[in-house]
């Protein structure tokens, strides 16, 4: 056997270290923590494991050759063709979650497979958790997770009666730059849908659109969390403004990037003087 011909599996259940070898060889970075799921999924079946670890070393997002992901403490069902939840989204989940006073109303906007939705849900079981999404897939995807979600342009579809009476909107709406997504990590690049990725050309298309959605859904004194990176707060500050919000909260990781924007709706609507 050459160096360039895969591992192969023996008749019975292969172990994890030849499952491994073939995803490190195919550049997966968690190699082995992927080839216990990739074991787990396919069930003793040697055919079965051939195909799913073929579609990973294809670049295929992992989440869905075994039709799950973990997020926080959740495990949510994701579809092939609908965005990745990221597992730093959470930490927007959690948050949200916090501010969601009891009995309250959240909005999750580009709920894609509804993850932040349903650990909202999870955290805070009196509360009203609804999500949209302008992929049809997508929103098949949260019906199953539980979300109840709206087929539609951010707050467009929803409800009349949601608006102005919301405590809390999250989205992580499409944010990468157009010219970065070749950049981007190849099961996404490559596989995950674009729509869920591009935000045009700096990123902050959709981004001010939720922006503008949110102000019209929040109660006075409701709050708003957006996922988005670089500098792209700069960008929103005006837009925010003009939305209604105060001056905005920066969440940035352990290394100092930002990952999210956190931001108040005052009591009056408009640009402030």
């Amino acid at each position: 056997m050459t160096d360039s011909q895969p591992v192969a599996f023996p008749p019975a259940l292969a172990d994890l270290a030849a499952v491994t070898e073939r995803l490190a060889a195919a550049g997966c970075v968690a190699a082995d923590e992927e080839a216990g799921e990739l074991l787990t999924a396919a069930g003793g079946d040697p055919g079965r494991l051939e195909a799913l670890v073929s579609r990973r070393e294809g670049g295929e997002p992992l989440a869905w050759i075994t039709g799950w992901v973990a997020f926080g403490p959740t495990r949510v069902q994701v579809e092939a063709g609908v965005y990745v939840p990221r597992a730093q989204t959470a930490a927007l989940a959690e948050r949200a979650a916090k501010l969601l006073p009891p009995n309250g109303l959240a909005v999750d906007l580009c709920t894609g497979s509804g993850a932040i939705a349903v650990a909202i849900g999870n955290s805070r079981p009196d509360a009203r958790v609804v999500g949209t999404d302008i992929d049809p897939l997508a929103c098949r995807c949260a019906a199953a997770n539980g979300v109840e979600v709206y087929e539609g342009h951010l707050a467009d579809p929803l409800p009349a009666a949601v608006a102005g009476a919301c405590d809390v909107v999250v989205g992580v709406v499409p944010y990468v730059p157009t010219d970065a997504i070749e950049y981007l990590p190849r099961d996404a690049r490559d596989h995950e849908p674009r729509l869920a990725l591009d935000g045009g050309p700096s990123g902050v298309r959709l981004l001010v659109a939720a922006v503008r959605a949110a102000g019209a859904l929040l109660r006075p004194g409701g709050t708003l969390l957006l996922e988005l990176g670089g500098d792209q707060d700069r960008e929103l500050a005006e837009p925010l403004a003009a939305a209604g919000f105060g001056t905005a909260r920066r969440h940035v990781d352990e290394d100092g990037d930002l990952r999210g924007l956190e931001a108040r709706r005052l009591t009056g609507r408009g640009r402030r003087r």
